[in-house]
This record gives structure tokens, C-alpha cells and sequence, in this order.
């Protein structure tokens, strides 16, 4: 069983613990901070803590000591001279870190950063130092990328494939999925099978470079299957994204930001639904997840102890997370609100207290 949950919000970083009672806030850090995105290192039991403190910039944090104490560590920085493209005949602007959206610890002090805009950095020393990766930001097919909901392109997905330390896949906003398999020297571009709706011109409905996928994640059982959320629907790969193939079956809506997959049982996968990209609010008023046990075939919509009235709570991209038994889940939204279940989604509690709007929540054994 995971037992903390990491919980990163506009207003600092909470720490729960599962208790008698359900799970309880432990501990506090960065309070009145925004801290975007927490990662558990699970071969020091440390944490790692990305905060976005605007005028300040982005920082990041390590604490050794699960949350007691924290420890400066460098940024992501682009090299003097680069540039990303942005889009509508503007000149390119130059390349300079906006906010760390992924970040994976791949082995001892083996890190992975996925960044606005649209660089993926990787560290060797637990984050005291980072490279870009050039053999994914050298290629030709990144002028296409843009931002969709952000001025810029960015990475907010990565997939370490458990076979084998060199393999990962990352998605980029408006810049489709990759695949490298040489510790990322070389990368191909891995989107066919997605699509955008009506509202994209003809020619850009189907190209694998400029497809928006919100949130990937992968099946550590079974890792050849991945699942997606697009902009403009839900996605499933069996082939280790080589083809997607749509899955319209989806209840209440096929649009959303967060998916999580069972960590062994890649037909398992579960959704959190809202209207559609114009309407950014939970269908009716009425919270649930989705939830499908067959490959996406048909869907469950779980709403016990989920607000049915009036809720306008949205849940981003990495605010749905399972755990490694893929019994516990978690949600948090952009109003605050926290809820847990231990049964896969049958039942869910809400956590008493009123948080700021969550970025992301994570379990950590």
C-alpha cells in the first residue's frame, strides 16, 4: 500500500497520510507557494517539489527526508541562443523556461524534466545539473508544435518504460507522442490513429506531430498499452503507440484531462469527465470518474460520495493518480476539493479540509 499522498496545489504542497479515519494532511511545505508538481523518488524516499513562483521563476526542491526538510536544486535552463517557434506568423521567441511540467526519477539520481516550452531535460546527479536532450529538440517536426492552452509547446508527459532504462514516451501539447528507445539520441514521432475534430483544418486533423494529447500514461504490467486523453477524445494504444485507435464509448463525455491505467491490468483505466474544451465543467454539475474493465468497451460511471449538485470542480491532467496496488485512487480539483477511494473508484471520500486548487496529486510508498 502507498502510504503518503503528495497533494500540489497554487497555495503550497500537502503531504496526507491514511489513517483509522481516512487520510489526513501530515505535513505542509511551501505554504502560500505554487508548487505545480511533486514526484516521489522512490530509491531515496525522497521527494522532488517544482514551484512556479512567477516574478521569482521556477525552482525546484528536494527534500531527503520525506517532506522535513527541503534542499535547493538547479532548473532546467535552455542554452543562450534557442529559440520556439510560436505559432501565427509570429518570429520565434526565445527559449526560456516557463514552468517544469513532468518530472520522472528513472534510477539513482536519474531524472527526467519535461518543460514549457517543449524541452525535455535530463539529470544524472538528482537534479544538481541538467542537459537539454538535443536529439528531441533538434528535430525539424518541432517548428509545427504550438502551444494550445499555453503561448508555447510543452511537455507534461513521460512515460519510463519498464523494461528498460533507455525506452520512454512523452507527449507534448499540440505536438503529439514520442518514442525513444537509445536514452533519447533518436526519437520518432508515435500519434498515428489520433485525430482532431471538425473545428482543426482538414490537412492538420490527422498529423501525428500536432496532436493534443492532454495526459498520457502507460501500463507498467503490460507497458505495450497505453491510454490517452486528447483534446478531442480518448485514445488507446496495444502496440506500444505505434497505432491509436479512438474510444468514443466513454460516459458522461469523451472530453477531459485526467486518465490513470491499473498498473497490472491494462483494460482497467479511469476517466474524469467534463463537458468539452468550450464548457470546462463537470457534465449536469454532477463530479464522477469513469471507469472501464474491458479495454474501453463499455464504461462504469462511479459518483458515490461525489458531489452530484452544483459541483463545478475541474480535475487537470495530473490530478487523477492510482497506486501501485491499483485499488487507491485519488482526485483533486481546481476548486479545492480532495477525494480518495480505496475500492478503485466504487466509493470516494472527501478529505474535511478545504485546499487550494490542486495541480496534482501522487501516491508515494
Amino acid at each position: 500500500m502507498s502510504d503518503h499522498l503528495l497533494v500540489s496545489t497554487k497555495k503550497g504542497l500537502f503531504a496526507l497520510e491514511p489513517g483509522a479515519g481516512g487520510w489526513r494532511i501530515a505535513r505542509t511545505a511551501f505554504l502560500g507557494e505554487n508548487v505545480t508538481l511533486a514526484t516521489p523518488d522512490p530509491h531515496s524516499g525522497g521527494y522532488y517539489a517544482a514551484l512556479n513562483l512567477g516574478h521569482f521563476g521556477v525552482k525546484l526542491k528536494f527534500s531527503p527526508d520525506g517532506g522535513k526538510t527541503w534542499e535547493d536544486r538547479a532548473v532546467p535552463a535552455y542554452p543562450d541562443g534557442e529559440t520556439v517557434a510560436v505559432g501565427d506568423g509570429k518570429p520565434p521567441a526565445p527559449a526560456t523556461l516557463k514552468l517544469i511540467w513532468a518530472l520522472e526519477v528513472a534510477g539513482p539520481g536519474v531524472l527526467w524534466a519535461g518543460t514549457a516550452p517543449g524541452g525535455l531535460f535530463r539529470s544524472e546527479d538528482g537534479g544538481k545539473s541538467w542537459e537539454l536532450v538535443r536529439g528531441l529538440w533538434d528535430r525539424p517536426e518541432r517548428t509545427k508544435w504550438f502551444g494550445g492552452g499555453y503561448d508555447q509547446p510543452a511537455i507534461h508527459s513521460i512515460c519510463l518504460d519498464p523494461r528498460g532504462p533507455n525506452t520512454l514516451r512523452i507527449a507534448v501539447s499540440c505536438g503529439g507522442v514520442w518514442l525513444t528507445e537509445d536514452g533519447g539520441a533518436t526519437w520518432r514521432v508515435t500519434a498515428d490513429g489520433m485525430r482532431y475534430g471538425d473545428f482543426m483544418p482538414p490537412e492538420l486533423r490527422a498529423d501525428p506531430v500536432v496532436q493534443d494529447v492532454h495526459r498520457l500514461v502507460q501500463c507498467l504490467g503490460a507497458p505495450d498499452h497505453l491510454w490517452a486523453q486528447h483534446h478531442s477524445g480518448v485514445f488507446r494504444s496495444t502496440d506500444g503507440g505505434a497505432t491509436w485507435e479512438a474510444v468514443p464509448t466513454v460516459a458522461p463525455s469523451v472530453f477531459g484531462f485526467g486518465v490513470a491505467v491499473h498498473p497490472r491490468d491494462p483494460n482497467t483505466a479511469w476517466f474524469a469527465p467534463a463537458v468539452k474544451d468550450e464548457c470546462r465543467v463537470p457534465v449536469d454539475g454532477k463530479l464522477v470518474v469513469s471507469r472501464t474493465r474491458d479495454g474501453g468497451k463499455s464504461f462504469e460511471v462511479l459518483r458515490r460520495g461525489l458531489p452530484q449538485e452544483d459541483c463545478y470542480d475541474l480535475i487537470y491532467r495530473h490530478a487523477l493518480a492510482v497506486d501501485r496496488t491499483g485499488d487507491r485512487l485519488a482526485i483533486g480539483s481546481t476548486t479545492g476539493g480532495l477525494w480518495t477511494s480505496a475500492d478503485q473508484g466504487d466509493t470516494w471520500h472527501a478529505l474535511p479540509a478545504r485546499l487550494p486548487p490542486a495541480h496534482a496529486v501522487r501516491f508515494a510508498a
